[in-house]
């Protein structure tokens, strides 16, 4: 069956009696060309291990099998599971899983496989793109790359600079763990059904060392989240009115001059080493 096929893909669904669930996102990837572009740079070898969250019909699922040693697949809908078994069976290689990704444990799910050693895929719904890019960065041993395919208002907000409206915590967290490549971009018209925006495909590729130096990691992203948590403030009151740091204005004001930030700035005019450079100041 060709899964690239928008009537094979509506016959498979029919067949099942299933519909696609707008709820969850399924938006069905039916285009070759881009599965291609997708699954060579992920850069699969024999020897790759592939953790593939919300496989859906399993297009990728099934091509990604051809070139990894392994594909373990993590699908949150369970009327997928009897198409996922149908046309996963000829791909020993392949493990399904049906769960929620976000309430498994990462260490017990990749268990007896060498950390570092997994490449990501996933097609994420808006809704949940932060949290799982999140959960995977804080257990970023075990990966080497992170193939996502999001809304292009997401990789906006993933590949931006300070100072831009998309530039926020969620950027410095990202950028901080990982290099950050653009791949294409995805036309909402190569999905079944069709979503409502177009979508990106970025590579995140897990820094050997983080983009910058800080002592204190906790208290380096405590201060992003408190600089990004009031936009519209100065750094001087927003660092000040933050219940994770319970800071004063002036122990705000000492660090920041120490830095040699002007504490009339806002947060989101921070680059990385600024932020680090706050960070460390009051180490």
């Amino acid at each position: 069956m060709n899964l690239t096929s928008a009537p094979q893909v509506k016959e498979l669904l029919a067949r099942h009696g299933i519909h696609p669930k707008k709820r969850l996102g399924q938006n069905f990837l039916i285009d070759r060309n881009v599965l291609d572009r997708l699954l060579t740079a992920a850069d699969l070898t024999p020897e790759s291990r592939v953790l593939e969250i919300g496989p859906g019909l399993g297009v990728v699922t099934a091509e990604a099998a051809t070139r990894a040693g392994r594909v373990l697949c993590v699908e949150i809908d369970h009327d997928m599971e009897p198409i996922l078994r149908e046309l996963l069976a000829d791909h020993p290689n392949t493990q399904i899983v049906i769960a929620d990704f976000l309430k498994l444990d990462i260490d017990e799910l990749l268990a007896g496989d060498a950390a570092g050693a997994w490449t990501v895929i996933a097609n994420l719904p808006y809704y949940i793109t932060t949290p799982i890019l999140t959960k995977l960065i804080e257990s970023k041993r075990r990966f080497r790359t992170i193939m996502l395919m999001v809304q292009r208002e997401v990789a906006q907000r993933l590949r931006s600079v300070a100072g831009t409206d998309d530039y926020g915590a969620i950027t410095v967290f990202a950028q901080y763990h990982c290099e950050i490549e653009s791949v294409m971009r995805v036309s909402r018209n190569v999905f079944y059904p069709i979503p409502d925006v177009d979508s990106e495909l970025i590579k995140l590729t897990i820094r050997e060392s983080p983009a910058v130096s800080v002592g204190d990691e906790s208290l380096f992203f405590s201060l992003v989240r408190a600089a990004f948590g009031k936009r519209r403030k100065t750094l001087l009151n927003a660092l000040s009115s933050s219940a994770d740091l319970d800071w004063d204005k002036q122990r705000v004001r000492h660090a920041l001059l120490a830095a040699g930030i002007d504490p009339g700035r806002r947060g989101e005019t921070l680059d990385l080493d600024e932020f680090a450079a706050l960070a460390n100041a009051v180490v």
